[in-house]
């Protein structure tokens, strides 16, 4: 077993191609890991994110950086059970309001379903909508035949469901779109 892991570590930087011999201190970054030769009294360790590999064994230590995650304000996550009466009211919101959408337009296929805590607009050729609840992440999930996937939180202070990335509300997003694909005006707010 020790000659194997030995081996795997002589090869190591060959596979990676990383030069063989770096100097105390040297860093070289490939894809998502951080790999770099440590100054740790053994000349033949790697660092590779937080495992030390040495020939002679593998031991695990903490990765010391001054990156990472950012920290969480936990205040600002909803509860589960907020979470699904703010989701399931919007949701619901927006099936009525759809539904009486649909009545107004002239679009062949257009039909719009809310089962599984999945609701789905489908507007024939022009394409179909899917929103979902994502409890674990406390948010609403759209795919778009317009602007494709987001994800919205919930925004306190702006008491709607906001797409983080773009700064963009459920509800406008889903007005704009769908009066541009169906040439009706649509007041889901």
């Amino acid at each position: 077993m020790a000659s194997t892991a030995s081996r795997f570590l002589r090869k190591l930087p060959r596979s990676l191609k990383l030069p063989q011999t770096l100097g105390r201190n040297n860093t070289t970054r490939t894809s998502s890991c951080l790999i770099h030769q440590t100054s740790e009294p053994s000349d033949s360790s790697w660092r590779i994110g937080s495992r030390l590999l040495r020939h002679d064994s593998i031991t695990t230590r903490s990765f010391s950086s001054q990156e990472g995650p950012a920290p969480i304000d936990y205040s600002s996550i909803l509860q589960e059970d907020e979470f699904h009466r703010l989701a399931n009211v919007t949701m619901n919101h927006l099936l009525e309001k759809i539904e009486d959408y649909g009545d107004n337009v002239q679009i062949d296929g257009f039909d719009i379903d809310y089962g599984n805590e999945v609701l789905t607009l489908k507007l024939g050729s022009l394409g179909t909508y899917v929103l979902n609840k994502q409890t674990p992440n406390r948010q609403i999930w759209m795919s778009s035949p317009v602007s494709g996937p987001s994800r919205f939180d919930w925004d306190r202070d702006a008491n709607a469901w906001i797409y983080r990335r773009t700064e963009a509300k459920l509800h406008k997003l889903l007005e704009e779109e769908l009066e541009s694909l169906c040439g009706e005006q649509i007041q889901l707010s």
